[in-house]
């Protein structure tokens, strides 16, 4: 196979479109192993900001992306014409949902006509972006092959889920196994060396489908667990048992139990979304997912029940909610990075602007907040103070937070982190 010579001499040229958390990381890698690649985007500020040496992705260093400029082993360009000349095209596009709970496949139809349109004999195509079983076959299969090309004899084509947890100093794109199916062994055997060439471990599996269900499976696992634990949480509430402290009771068991850990909603591209993927594909085949879709409403409510923590704390001293000044703990959906996609900040703020609160919030990685009615710049929190803040409440619980300062000078705070770590104090209500 004349591709996987190229591969193997580092001649093969990659094209990766999409240049977000995924796409990024993973270009990079390939430009630093000294494959050439060409990264395709929509936004021109992307492709701009990425060609002058800088990058805008927590997780990939500036340093890096500048010393691939300067190699000239990586360009980022907005002409997709440009990816006429490359040996690999790897789709790394967002895959949301739309507000009926159904798949949103809008960008990668995008990105795949994009592919067809400079498609060549002995090409690679992989699609990254997190989707149900059976979009490879039968979405991107038949686009492609619509201009005459056979996957699987004239071009390979292959489904590798992305497994990117931004801001996890331990585990980044190379030393995270990655898992490959192709639509036949040829494909499934191209994509491995391809990766293979910049990843530590490769898992090859024996079809697209099995490679998609993979990380629908992942996923789901921990939206499943997350969502027991969140009623758990609201259980122990109810019984004034700590639930914190049941859970580091628990996960002592060397054997048998994984701790997971209740909080304000999941956020992030993949938790919230996959399995509603998953349960979507589930009724087109006649199967109704009722133990994943009743996660997701426990995990969907949690925002709201935040909002009564809040109502409770402020009734513990004769206030309510509407009337009263809030000030929000952290925006982004997990600590310490600034990615805000499907954070429980943005239900907790709307649901407490609905409530008639004034609202305010801290983020160190999120300096102006926008969505939807939410048009909203970070404040210190010695402004909240100084502005009369009647509660905080802690939904991001990033480290540059000053906690002990924080339960000491709000006069109410809840937290739905456990960031104070059990500290007993009339004026901080846990979740």
């Amino acid at each position: 196979m004349e591709l996987l010579q190229k591969i193997a001499d580092k001649q093969a040229r990659i094209g990766v479109i999409g240049l977000g958390y995924v796409g990024l990381p993973l270009a990079v890698e390939f430009a630093r192993a000294g494959f050439t690649v060409v990264g395709y985007d929509v936004d021109a500020s992307k492709t701009a900001t990425l060609n002058g040496g800088v990058s805008y992705i927590p997780d990939v260093p500036t340093e890096h992306v500048a010393g691939i400029v300067k190699a000239g082993t990586f360009r980022a360009t907005t002409d997709a014409s440009e990816l006429a000349t490359v040996d690999v095209i790897d789709i790394c596009v967002p895959t949301p949902l739309r507000k009926t709970k159904d798949p949103d496949m809008s960008y990668v139809v995008q990105a795949v006509e994009v592919t067809a349109k400079v498609l060549k004999k002995g090409q690679l195509v992989i699609l990254e972006s997190t989707t149900y079983p059976g979009t490879t076959d039968e979405l991107v299969q038949p686009a492609l092959e619509a201009g005459g090309l056979v996957a699987g004899t004239d071009f390979y084509l292959a489904f590798s889920p992305e497994r990117v947890d931004p801001g996890n100093p331990q585990f980044q794109t190379k030393n995270i196994p990655k898992v490959v199916g192709g639509m036949n062994e040829a494909s499934t055997r191209a994509a491995a060396a391809l990766y293979g060439s910049v990843i530590d471990t490769i898992v090859p599996v024996t079809s697209t489908r099995v490679a998609e269900m993979v990380k629908l499976l992942e996923n789901t696992f921990r939206a499943v667990n997350i969502g027991l634990v969140n009623e758990l949480a609201l259980m122990c509430a109810r019984m004034g048992i700590n639930v914190w402290e049941v859970i580091d009771a628990a996960k002592t068991k060397p054997f048998g139990f994984m701790p997971f850990y209740p909080g304000p909603g999941l956020g992030g591209h993949c938790i919230p979304i996959d399995p509603f993927y998953l349960s979507w594909k589930a009724k087109q085949s006649g199967f109704e997912a009722r133990f994943i879709e009743l996660a997701g409403q426990v995990n969907s409510s949690m925002p709201e029940y935040v909002v009564t923590r809040v109502a409770d704390a402020l009734n513990s001293v004769r206030k309510s909610v509407n009337g009263a000044y809030i000030h929000v703990l952290g925006v982004a959906y997990k600590r310490d990075i600034d990615d805000m996609r499907e954070s429980p900040a943005l239900d907790v703020i709307e649901l407490l602007k609905r409530k008639g609160a004034r609202v305010s919030y801290s983020d160190p990685y999120v300096p102006h907040l926008h969505h939807g009615p939410v048009d909203m710049a970070a404040i210190s929190i010695d402004e909240a103070l100084a502005a009369g803040a009647d509660c905080a409440v802690i939904v991001t619980d990033h480290a540059a937070f000053d906690y002990p300062a924080i339960a000491a000078r709000f006069p109410l705070v809840v937290d739905t982190r456990n960031a104070l770590k059990g500290l007993r104090s009339p004026n901080v209500f846990p979740l």
